[in-house]
């Protein structure tokens, strides 16, 4: 049976060639069942009622943490709802970067950014009179390591950086790059969201400080999202938003803050997000990261074989590096004419700068076309998109 046959609306357009699952994923029966039986059976606010569907519910989304905690390898304590990665990494520039950055000091992050590991940083530095430094690319677009280890010094008080470029598909050596904060003495905020839906992920032996990844990338919903700090970084840094849940005590002179995750979960949760999360990373689990990346690797290999083989397409990024990613232009046609012929084809692909506008301009191209898999994409979705190619360099002959 085809995994397909998991996600209704795969399975309901059995025409549709999905391939933009690095924007957002489809999301199997599971997922969608999940939120759906906590709304019909447990649907009331948490951690306030003494009665019993309070309970319930509290107990629902508590354990959707421990399940996140388990798959990344962190406590529960360590696990912080967000609507998304955008949100926890802002949470990260305030509570902590808004408190250990200060004039003369630098942060580091790389061209490869996504703009939500970009402009939170570069604001950051221009409050706080620091300076931004940017890690360059190799020429074979991967991060340059000697680059990096010159930025890296002593006045760095934060290196933010991405595990797998949305964008072109870099995968970049986070361990590496967190001994390197770390031997500076500077703490590091890993962009997760492209890694953790794809890969097998430990927050503990990348010796991340900070994880940022999201849900609806990952099966899951929109509009839930995970920080994952280090227990002892996160007890020092204050609240993010100040309001219920998050306290411990209210008076008029004074507030005390509630205890770890709660501090920084001000006001009602996505509930069922987070439910649906907990559904997710079991569906995930059910079928294997190891095997979900292999899929994708295999899937990629068979991709850019295909796609070298089409006059005047250029693959952006190193073929023999990267996950599931491939970015590329086509001589003559813009990225949006091409997806525009696509979607008439009834194949889903990403046009434009992907959030990554710093990055096109170091590449000195506009925008790229994309395509990124998951575990339902097959050789036949490849297959489809040649053809569509093909088709679309003989209407802009």
């Amino acid at each position: 049976m085809s995994i397909k046959t998991n996600f209704p609306l795969l399975n309901k357009q059995k025409n549709l060639v999905y391939l933009d699952s690095a924007s957002t994923s489809q999301k199997p029966q599971s997922v969608i069942d999940a939120e759906s039986t906590f709304y019909k059976t447990a649907n009331a606010n948490v951690h306030r009622g003494i009665y019993k569907l309070s309970a319930a519910a509290t107990e629902l989304y508590e354990r959707a943490r421990q399940t996140v905690a388990e798959f990344i390898n962190a406590t529960p304590e360590e696990i912080i709802f967000t609507r998304n990665a955008t949100e926890a990494i802002n949470l990260v520039m305030y509570s902590y970067g808004m408190h250990h950055v200060k004039a003369g000091d630098n942060v580091v992050i790389s061209i490869l950014e996504h703009h939500s590991n970009f402009v939170p940083w570069q604001q950051l530095c221009k409050i706080k009179g620091a300076e931004l430094r940017v890690i360059n690319l190799d020429k074979n677009c991967n991060l340059d390591l000697n680059h990096t280890k010159s930025l890296i010094d002593k006045k760095t008080k934060i290196v933010a950086i991405t595990h797998v470029s949305n964008a072109i598909g870099t995968v970049i050596d986070v361990k590496h790059a967190a001994d390197l904060a770390h031997n500076a003495g500077a703490v590091i905020v890993i962009d997760a969201s492209q890694s953790v839906p794809h890969m097998p992920v430990d927050f503990k032996t990348i010796n991340a400080d900070f994880m940022a990844f999201s849900g609806h990338k990952m099966f899951g919903p929109t509009g839930i999202g995970v920080l994952v700090g280090k227990k002892q970084l996160l007890k020092t840094m204050p609240p993010f938003l100040y309001g219920g849940d998050m306290i411990h005590s209210v008076s008029i002179s004074n507030t005390t803050w509630n205890d770890l995750p709660w501090k920084f979960e001000a006001g009602t949760p996505n509930i069922a997000g987070a439910v649906g999360l907990a559904a997710a990373i079991d569906y995930l689990k059910s079928i294997g990261m190891k095997n979900i990346q292999k899929h994708e690797q295999q899937l990629t290999d068979y991709t850019l074989n295909h796609l070298q083989k089409i006059n005047d397409l250029d693959i952006i990024g190193n073929p023999k590096q990267r996950g599931g990613i491939i970015s590329f232009t086509l001589k003559n046609i813009h990225p949006h004419d091409l997806a525009s012929v696509l979607d008439s084809e009834n194949i889903c692909v990403r046009a434009g700068h992907h959030c990554c506008q710093p990055l096109m301009k170091t590449l000195k191209i506009t925008a790229t076309a994309r395509i990124s898999f998951h575990i339902y994409n097959t050789k036949s979705d490849i297959d489809a998109l040649y053809a569509a190619i093909k088709k679309a360099q003989q209407v802009f002959a």
